[in-house]
């Protein structure tokens, strides 16, 4: 089954970034998106907030 939602942990992966940089990145994500602080990211809102792939990073985190 394939998640939606996105998580510092993944972003970790994608960024090669620290889970604090992972963190301030989705909370700014979710500010620009004018999320609620309990709302998740979905992978699509993730990708086009940054410009990357939704394949390479379905790919990255398989």
């Amino acid at each position: 089954m394939k998640r939606i939602c996105i998580y510092p942990s993944d972003v970790c992966i994608i960024t090669g970034r620290s889970e604090a940089y992972s963190r301030r990145l989705l909370k700014n994500v979710r500010r620009d998106l004018n999320k609620q602080p309990h709302q998740l990211i979905s992978l699509q809102e993730f990708c086009d907030y940054t410009g990357l792939s939704l394949k390479e990073v379905d790919l990255l985190l398989k």
